[in-house]
Protein backbone atom coordinates (compact mmCIF):
# COMPACT_ATOMS: atom_id res chain seq x y z
CA UNK A 1 0.00 0.00 0.00
CA UNK A 2 1.36 3.39 -1.06
CA UNK A 3 0.18 6.28 1.19
CA UNK A 4 0.19 9.95 -0.33
CA UNK A 5 0.81 12.18 3.13
CA UNK A 6 0.50 15.78 3.25
CA UNK A 7 1.73 18.31 6.15
CA UNK A 8 0.82 21.87 6.30
CA UNK A 9 0.50 22.80 10.21
CA UNK A 10 3.16 25.25 10.49
CA UNK A 11 5.06 26.91 8.37
CA UNK A 12 6.22 23.41 5.85
CA UNK A 13 4.48 22.71 2.93
CA UNK A 14 5.25 18.95 2.78
CA UNK A 15 4.16 15.84 0.30
CA UNK A 16 5.51 12.17 0.43
CA UNK A 17 4.79 8.53 -0.47
CA UNK A 18 5.04 6.01 2.10
CA UNK A 19 4.49 2.29 1.70
CA UNK A 20 2.55 0.35 4.91
CA UNK A 21 5.67 -0.77 5.99
CA UNK A 22 7.67 2.81 6.45
CA UNK A 23 9.95 2.70 3.51
CA UNK A 24 10.07 6.36 1.66
CA UNK A 25 9.28 6.60 -1.57
CA UNK A 26 9.21 10.25 -1.91
CA UNK A 27 9.63 13.39 0.06
CA UNK A 28 9.09 16.66 -0.69
CA UNK A 29 9.50 20.21 1.75
CA UNK A 30 9.10 23.49 0.72
CA UNK A 31 10.47 25.47 3.53
CA UNK A 32 9.05 29.09 4.24
CA UNK A 33 12.30 30.34 6.56
CA UNK A 34 12.52 33.55 4.25
CA UNK A 35 8.80 34.41 4.53
CA UNK A 36 9.09 34.53 8.50
CA UNK A 37 12.96 35.43 9.55
CA UNK A 38 12.30 39.30 8.84
CA UNK A 39 9.59 38.82 11.81
CA UNK A 40 11.71 36.40 14.12
CA UNK A 41 8.67 33.69 14.58
CA UNK A 42 6.28 32.25 12.04
CA UNK A 43 3.11 34.92 11.38
CA UNK A 44 -0.01 32.59 10.76
CA UNK A 45 -1.47 34.91 7.75
CA UNK A 46 1.53 34.72 5.43
CA UNK A 47 2.07 30.70 6.17
CA UNK A 48 -1.49 29.68 5.19
CA UNK A 49 -0.64 32.05 1.83
CA UNK A 50 2.41 30.32 1.48
CA UNK A 51 0.80 27.24 2.00
CA UNK A 52 -1.69 28.55 -0.91
CA UNK A 53 1.13 28.71 -3.38
CA UNK A 54 3.46 25.87 -2.88
CA UNK A 55 1.25 22.81 -1.64
CA UNK A 56 -0.06 22.14 -5.59
CA UNK A 57 3.68 21.97 -7.02
CA UNK A 58 4.40 20.09 -3.92
CA UNK A 59 2.02 16.94 -4.10
CA UNK A 60 2.67 16.63 -7.63
CA UNK A 61 6.41 16.73 -7.47
CA UNK A 62 6.08 13.97 -4.98
CA UNK A 63 3.72 11.95 -6.80
CA UNK A 64 6.09 12.34 -9.68
CA UNK A 65 8.78 10.75 -8.05
CA UNK A 66 6.43 7.46 -7.50
CA UNK A 67 6.89 4.63 -10.35
CA UNK A 68 2.73 5.11 -11.57
CA UNK A 69 1.94 8.82 -10.63
CA UNK A 70 -1.26 9.44 -8.97
CA UNK A 71 -2.59 5.46 -9.89
CA UNK A 72 0.03 3.91 -7.66
CA UNK A 73 -1.46 6.09 -5.02
CA UNK A 74 -3.73 4.11 -2.56
CA UNK A 75 -4.83 6.11 -0.04
CA UNK A 76 -4.48 9.93 1.29
CA UNK A 77 -3.21 10.71 4.62
CA UNK A 78 -3.53 14.46 5.70
CA UNK A 79 -2.08 16.21 9.37
CA UNK A 80 -5.19 17.94 10.68
CA UNK A 81 -4.33 18.92 14.41
CA UNK A 82 -2.26 20.44 15.95
CA UNK A 83 -1.33 23.29 14.04
CA UNK A 84 -2.14 26.53 12.87
CA UNK A 85 -5.60 26.37 11.57
CA UNK A 86 -4.95 28.44 8.78
CA UNK A 87 -2.32 26.01 7.13
CA UNK A 88 -4.39 23.16 8.26
CA UNK A 89 -7.46 24.19 6.14
CA UNK A 90 -4.89 24.45 3.07
CA UNK A 91 -3.43 20.76 3.40
CA UNK A 92 -6.53 19.02 4.78
CA UNK A 93 -8.84 20.64 1.47
CA UNK A 94 -6.14 19.37 -1.06
CA UNK A 95 -6.49 15.93 0.60
CA UNK A 96 -9.93 15.50 0.54
CA UNK A 97 -10.18 17.11 -3.11
CA UNK A 98 -7.73 14.24 -4.17
CA UNK A 99 -9.25 11.16 -2.53
CA UNK A 100 -12.82 12.92 -4.02
CA UNK A 101 -11.16 12.87 -7.06
CA UNK A 102 -9.30 8.98 -7.34
CA UNK A 103 -11.71 7.73 -5.08
CA UNK A 104 -9.50 6.51 -2.30
CA UNK A 105 -9.84 6.35 1.38
CA UNK A 106 -8.64 9.02 3.45
CA UNK A 107 -7.06 9.63 6.90
CA UNK A 108 -6.82 12.74 9.41
CA UNK A 109 -3.55 12.56 11.48
CA UNK A 110 -1.93 14.32 14.55
CA UNK A 111 0.70 15.68 13.93
CA UNK A 112 2.13 14.56 16.87
CA UNK A 113 1.42 11.27 16.45
CA UNK A 114 3.88 11.83 13.02
CA UNK A 115 6.38 12.51 15.31
CA UNK A 116 6.58 9.32 17.80
CA UNK A 117 6.12 7.33 14.88
CA UNK A 118 8.90 8.99 12.54
CA UNK A 119 11.12 6.61 14.09
CA UNK A 120 10.32 3.83 12.05
CA UNK A 121 10.45 5.47 8.66
CA UNK A 122 13.03 3.91 6.15
CA UNK A 123 14.77 6.39 4.16
CA UNK A 124 16.67 4.44 1.33
CA UNK A 125 18.50 0.64 1.13
CA UNK A 126 21.19 2.18 3.37
CA UNK A 127 18.88 2.61 6.47
CA UNK A 128 19.25 -0.04 8.20
CA UNK A 129 19.09 1.62 11.83
CA UNK A 130 17.60 -0.41 14.32
CA UNK A 131 13.96 0.27 15.55
CA UNK A 132 12.66 0.90 18.74
CA UNK A 133 10.18 -1.97 20.41
CA UNK A 134 6.84 -1.49 22.05
CA UNK A 135 6.45 0.51 24.95
CA UNK A 136 8.92 3.12 24.42
CA UNK A 137 8.99 7.06 25.91
CA UNK A 138 8.69 9.77 22.88
CA UNK A 139 10.38 13.02 23.08
CA UNK A 140 8.43 15.94 21.00
CA UNK A 141 10.68 18.92 21.23
CA UNK A 142 9.89 21.91 18.87
CA UNK A 143 9.11 25.17 18.29
CA UNK A 144 5.30 24.67 19.09
CA UNK A 145 5.72 21.58 21.47
CA UNK A 146 7.42 19.93 24.54
CA UNK A 147 5.84 17.01 25.59
CA UNK A 148 6.71 13.23 26.78
CA UNK A 149 4.60 10.48 25.68
CA UNK A 150 4.17 6.46 26.64
CA UNK A 151 4.12 4.80 23.44
CA UNK A 152 2.56 1.24 23.77
CA UNK A 153 1.22 1.10 19.89
CA UNK A 154 0.64 3.56 17.30
CA UNK A 155 -2.86 3.21 18.82
CA UNK A 156 -2.59 3.32 22.09
CA UNK A 157 -0.25 6.84 22.83
CA UNK A 158 -0.84 8.47 26.00
CA UNK A 159 0.43 12.24 27.27
CA UNK A 160 3.07 12.37 30.61
CA UNK A 161 4.29 15.35 30.83
CA UNK A 162 4.21 18.89 28.71
CA UNK A 163 5.97 22.32 29.21
CA UNK A 164 3.97 24.85 30.89
CA UNK A 165 5.12 27.48 29.12
CA UNK A 166 7.12 27.94 26.07
CA UNK A 167 8.05 25.16 24.11
CA UNK A 168 12.22 24.12 23.84
CA UNK A 169 12.07 25.34 20.06
CA UNK A 170 10.45 28.68 21.05
CA UNK A 171 13.05 29.58 23.66
CA UNK A 172 15.98 28.77 21.76
CA UNK A 173 14.02 31.35 19.05
CA UNK A 174 13.46 34.14 21.40
CA UNK A 175 16.99 33.59 23.23
CA UNK A 176 18.35 34.13 19.46
CA UNK A 177 16.49 37.11 19.09
CA UNK A 178 17.60 38.79 22.05
CA UNK A 179 21.12 38.00 21.15
CA UNK A 180 20.37 39.16 17.38
CA UNK A 181 21.07 35.74 15.52
CA UNK A 182 18.49 35.60 13.18
CA UNK A 183 15.36 33.05 12.95
CA UNK A 184 15.14 29.76 13.02
CA UNK A 185 17.43 30.43 16.33
CA UNK A 186 17.76 26.77 17.10
CA UNK A 187 20.63 26.19 14.38
CA UNK A 188 22.21 28.91 14.88
CA UNK A 189 22.65 28.22 18.85
CA UNK A 190 23.65 24.99 18.44
CA UNK A 191 26.50 25.97 16.27
CA UNK A 192 27.42 28.15 18.25
CA UNK A 193 27.68 26.24 21.55
CA UNK A 194 29.75 23.34 20.00
CA UNK A 195 32.23 26.07 20.02
CA UNK A 196 31.80 27.76 23.48
CA UNK A 197 32.69 27.16 27.05
CA UNK A 198 29.23 26.71 29.71
CA UNK A 199 31.62 27.69 32.41
CA UNK A 200 32.92 30.75 30.97
CA UNK A 201 30.08 32.38 31.15
CA UNK A 202 30.38 35.85 33.37
CA UNK A 203 28.10 34.96 35.95
CA UNK A 204 28.33 31.30 35.51
CA UNK A 205 25.90 28.65 34.21
CA UNK A 206 22.13 29.01 34.29
CA UNK A 207 20.22 26.82 36.44
CA UNK A 208 18.76 23.57 34.32
CA UNK A 209 14.64 24.58 34.79
CA UNK A 210 12.14 22.20 36.98
CA UNK A 211 15.00 19.97 38.68
CA UNK A 212 13.17 20.19 41.87
CA UNK A 213 9.57 19.22 40.05
CA UNK A 214 9.02 15.52 40.78
CA UNK A 215 7.18 14.98 37.61
CA UNK A 216 7.73 15.03 34.05
CA UNK A 217 7.12 18.52 33.04
CA UNK A 218 8.90 20.95 31.88
CA UNK A 219 9.20 25.10 31.69
CA UNK A 220 11.76 26.88 29.42
CA UNK A 221 9.90 30.71 30.31
CA UNK A 222 12.46 31.39 33.02
CA UNK A 223 15.48 30.32 31.47
CA UNK A 224 14.96 32.41 28.69
CA UNK A 225 13.95 35.06 31.08
CA UNK A 226 17.24 34.71 32.50
CA UNK A 227 19.20 34.86 29.62
CA UNK A 228 17.30 38.19 28.66
CA UNK A 229 17.86 39.81 32.04
CA UNK A 230 22.05 38.77 31.70
CA UNK A 231 21.90 40.71 28.66
CA UNK A 232 20.12 43.48 29.73
CA UNK A 233 22.59 43.78 32.48
CA UNK A 234 26.02 42.72 31.08
CA UNK A 235 24.98 44.09 27.10
CA UNK A 236 25.23 41.14 24.18
CA UNK A 237 28.73 40.05 24.08
CA UNK A 238 31.00 41.57 21.75
CA UNK A 239 32.51 38.68 20.40
CA UNK A 240 31.99 35.71 18.99
CA UNK A 241 33.60 33.92 21.27
CA UNK A 242 30.99 35.61 24.01
CA UNK A 243 28.14 34.86 22.13
CA UNK A 244 29.53 30.79 22.16
CA UNK A 245 30.23 30.80 25.84
CA UNK A 246 26.47 32.36 26.26
CA UNK A 247 24.78 29.61 23.71
CA UNK A 248 26.69 27.33 25.10
CA UNK A 249 25.27 28.10 28.74
CA UNK A 250 21.56 28.44 27.27
CA UNK A 251 21.68 25.07 25.46
CA UNK A 252 23.67 23.35 27.90
CA UNK A 253 20.76 23.98 30.68
CA UNK A 254 17.56 22.94 27.83
CA UNK A 255 19.29 19.72 27.18
CA UNK A 256 20.29 18.82 30.42
CA UNK A 257 16.47 19.52 31.35
CA UNK A 258 14.96 17.66 28.61
CA UNK A 259 17.51 14.58 28.73
CA UNK A 260 16.91 14.59 32.82
CA UNK A 261 12.89 14.61 31.95
CA UNK A 262 13.24 11.54 29.28
CA UNK A 263 15.48 9.58 31.89
CA UNK A 264 12.85 10.39 35.05
CA UNK A 265 9.80 9.02 32.37
CA UNK A 266 11.60 6.11 31.39
CA UNK A 267 12.37 5.00 35.27
CA UNK A 268 8.99 6.03 36.11
CA UNK A 269 7.29 3.87 33.68
CA UNK A 270 9.65 0.75 33.76
CA UNK A 271 10.27 1.06 29.78
CA UNK A 272 14.04 1.39 28.77
CA UNK A 273 13.56 2.99 25.27
CA UNK A 274 13.78 6.29 24.41
CA UNK A 275 12.91 8.10 20.75
CA UNK A 276 13.50 11.40 20.20
CA UNK A 277 11.74 13.72 17.88
CA UNK A 278 11.14 17.22 16.97
CA UNK A 279 13.04 19.82 15.17
CA UNK A 280 15.08 19.90 18.26
CA UNK A 281 15.08 16.46 18.36
CA UNK A 282 18.03 17.83 15.74
CA UNK A 283 20.03 19.28 17.93
CA UNK A 284 23.75 18.30 17.95
CA UNK A 285 23.81 18.96 21.64
CA UNK A 286 20.56 17.14 22.32
CA UNK A 287 21.45 14.52 20.84
CA UNK A 288 25.18 13.70 22.00
CA UNK A 289 24.18 14.34 25.85
CA UNK A 290 20.77 12.08 25.74
CA UNK A 291 23.22 9.50 23.86
CA UNK A 292 25.42 9.58 26.82
CA UNK A 293 23.32 9.36 29.31
CA UNK A 294 20.73 6.77 28.46
CA UNK A 295 24.58 4.34 27.74
CA UNK A 296 25.04 5.43 31.67
CA UNK A 297 21.77 4.29 32.27
CA UNK A 298 20.96 1.06 30.47
CA UNK A 299 18.09 2.99 28.18
CA UNK A 300 18.27 2.30 24.66
CA UNK A 301 18.09 5.59 22.58
CA UNK A 302 16.83 6.24 19.14
CA UNK A 303 16.98 9.15 17.13
CA UNK A 304 15.42 9.55 13.44
CA UNK A 305 17.91 11.06 10.75
CA UNK A 306 17.35 14.87 10.69
CA UNK A 307 15.04 14.63 7.39
CA UNK A 308 12.52 12.62 10.01
CA UNK A 309 13.19 15.16 12.68
CA UNK A 310 11.90 18.22 11.70
CA UNK A 311 8.36 18.91 10.01
CA UNK A 312 8.06 16.28 6.83
CA UNK A 313 4.92 14.67 4.89
CA UNK A 314 6.78 11.17 5.54
CA UNK A 315 6.12 10.77 8.94
CA UNK A 316 2.05 11.91 8.49
CA UNK A 317 2.41 9.33 5.77
CA UNK A 318 3.16 6.40 7.93
CA UNK A 319 1.27 7.37 11.17
CA UNK A 320 -1.98 7.56 8.76
CA UNK A 321 -0.35 3.97 7.03
CA UNK A 322 -1.24 2.58 10.95
CA UNK A 323 -4.64 3.79 10.93
CA UNK A 324 -5.17 2.56 7.23
CA UNK A 325 -3.90 -0.75 8.83
CA UNK A 326 -6.21 -1.11 11.52
CA UNK A 327 -9.28 -0.48 9.14
CA UNK A 328 -10.01 3.09 9.81
CA UNK A 329 -11.13 5.74 7.09
CA UNK A 330 -12.43 8.88 7.80
CA UNK A 331 -15.47 10.47 6.00
CA UNK A 332 -14.61 13.96 4.03
CA UNK A 333 -16.51 15.73 6.43
CA UNK A 334 -13.75 15.91 9.33
CA UNK A 335 -12.43 19.12 10.56
CA UNK A 336 -8.92 20.63 11.65
CA UNK A 337 -8.09 21.72 15.45
CA UNK A 338 -5.43 23.72 16.42
CA UNK A 339 -5.11 21.39 19.66
CA UNK A 340 -4.45 18.06 20.47
CA UNK A 341 -6.74 15.89 22.43
CA UNK A 342 -6.01 15.36 26.40
CA UNK A 343 -4.35 12.45 26.72
CA UNK A 344 -2.55 12.83 30.06
CA UNK A 345 -2.91 9.54 32.05
CA UNK A 346 -3.54 11.05 35.50
CA UNK A 347 -0.67 8.83 36.79
CA UNK A 348 0.44 12.12 38.91
CA UNK A 349 -0.67 13.85 41.79
CA UNK A 350 -1.11 17.21 41.76
CA UNK A 351 2.47 18.19 43.04
CA UNK A 352 3.86 15.74 40.72
CA UNK A 353 5.08 13.07 42.36
CA UNK A 354 3.99 9.60 41.26
CA UNK A 355 0.63 8.21 42.64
Amino acid sequence: MNVLGIESSCDETAAAVVTEGGEVLADVVASQIKVHAPYGGVVPELASRAHVRAIVPVVREAVGRLEGGLAAVDAIAVTQRPGLVGALLVGVQVAKALAFALDKPIVGVNHLDGHLLAVFLRRGPDDLAPRPAYPFIGLIASGGHTALYRVDTPADIALLGQTRDDAAGEAFDKVAKVLGLGYPGGPVIDRLAAKGDADAVPGGRFAVPMTGHAGVDFSFSGLKTAVARRVATDGVPSDEAGIADLCAAFQAAVVESLVDKCLRACAQEGVPRLVLGGGVAANRGLRARAAERCAGEGVDLFVPPLASCTDNAAMIAYAGATRLARGERDALDFGVSSRDPERRRGRFDESGALR
